[in-house]
């Protein structure tokens, strides 16, 4: 096993092929994580996952257990990843093996890359299809499956998913503000931490002020 960061955990039964794994990261029992990968700082690997080789990991993920996460699939710093999520980089696939499939593998331009931005949340069971980008700070529902990007702050639902209502950095639902102004951009507020944000027709973004809690 190749030599890590001080303060990185391995289980002894996990398979870490990367001497790039950040300090403070847990890879935990069945884990493999293939040649190549940077995990970043403060990272969980649950158990039973697989990161292979040309997957990107920030910092402050946790993925949690029963994860392939496959070449080409980038998660952001702070990324939520619940139990067994399917990730996918081929629209198209067939067998590399196949004869009549074989010059499409020869180099990687089949690969179409996917996204999770920073402080997403991908709930458990739900299908990311090879392709998009799952904005700032959304939520992926669990059993979703998500087809197209979803915009930033959004919760998202069903197959194929939509768009349900705006979500907070800290993952609860806005409430639109009463006294909003009509032909003005809506306010939102976050009942829980009181974080504040504005939508409008480029869609939902941290507002400068926050609201005060009474």
């Amino acid at each position: 096993m190749p030599n890590q960061a001080e303060g990185v955990f391995i289980h002894d039964k996990a398979i870490v092929e990367t001497d790039r794994v950040g300090a403070g990261t847990r890879v935990w029992a069945f884990a493999h994580i293939m040649p190549d990968v940077t995990v970043g700082t403060n990272c969980n690997v649950g158990d039973h996952c697989f990161i292979e080789t040309g997957a990107r990991i920030g910092k402050n993920v946790t993925l949690k257990n029963g994860n392939m996460v496959w070449a080409g699939v980038t998660l952001e710093d702070g990324v939520f990843v619940g139990p067994h999520v399917f990730f996918t980089n081929d629209l198209y696939p067939r067998s590399p093996r196949l004869p009549q499939a074989a010059d499409r593998y020869r180099n990687q331009d089949w690969m179409r890359p996917t996204v999770i931005r920073q402080g997403a949340s991908l709930g458990a069971g739900s299908v990311i299809l090879a392709g998009v980008t799952v904005g700032d700070y959304s939520m992926v529902a669990a059993g979703a499956v998500v087809t197209r990007d979803v915009p930033p702050y959004t919760l998202v639902v069903g197959n194929p998913a939509r768009a349900r209502s705006a979500v907070c950095e800290c993952g609860q639902p806005l409430e639109k503000n009463k006294k909003n102004v009509k032909g003005r951009a809506a306010v939102l507020t976050c009942a829980a931490c009181g974080r504040r944000f504005t939508r409008n027709k480029k869609g939902v973004r941290p507002s400068a002020s926050k609201a005060r809690r009474g």
